[in-house]
């Protein structure tokens, strides 16, 4: 599990990640603006109040919007959930 250890909300709704395990980088996330709760980003300052909570498990802004680590960490570096939990790898199957 990643956790997120700095968030710094961007110009045009993308935010920049450093991860406790040194990743860092900008995830865009304005594809997502307008739509259900996230129409709350159409204001820059309600994009701008992001904070880091769940011990660095979540991005999180008031009206009960939040983002998990993990899938933000995925976006931002193009794993597959596969590569960042081996765990989901099913083994081969000998008949």
């Amino acid at each position: 599990m990643k956790r997120i250890v700095f968030a710094q909300a961007l110009p045009g709704c993308c935010i920049f990640l450093r991860y406790d395990d040194g990743v860092e980088g900008t995830v865009d996330l304005s594809d997502d603006v307008g739509k259900g709760v996230f129409a709350a980003w159409n204001d820059p300052a309600h994009f701008a109040s992001v904070q880091i909570e769940r011990r660095g498990r979540a991005l999180a802004w008031p009206g009960e919007i939040d983002l998990c680590a993990d899938a933000l960490y995925l976006e931002l570096t193009g794993l597959t959930p596969e590569d960042l939990f081996p765990a989901l790898r099913q083994e081969a199957v000998h008949a």
